[in-house]
């Protein structure tokens, strides 16, 4: 297990980051000229950045991008 130090700005700037991250991956699964093989690629990654988000960021912010099951199955 790694750890990590950071500020309050930092943490800032990791949440705007990742939530960037997860709204465009986000859009991008709805797009239906994106091949099936490839949103599973988006899929597996939305899940893995959402992972990281939830270490950086508070519960309330954590639950607007809960993966829904359309989305993300």
């Amino acid at each position: 297990m790694l750890g990590i130090l950071i500020n309050d700005e930092e943490q800032n700037e990791l949440q705007y980051v990742i939530k960037r991250e997860l709204e465009e991956l986000l859009m991008d699964l709805e797009d239906h000229r994106i091949d099936k093989i490839v949103k599973q690629a988006m899929r597996e990654r939305y899940k893995i950045i959402f992972h990281l988000y939830t270490r950086v960021a508070s519960e309330e912010e954590i639950k607007k991008y809960i993966p829904n099951k359309v989305q993300i199955e």
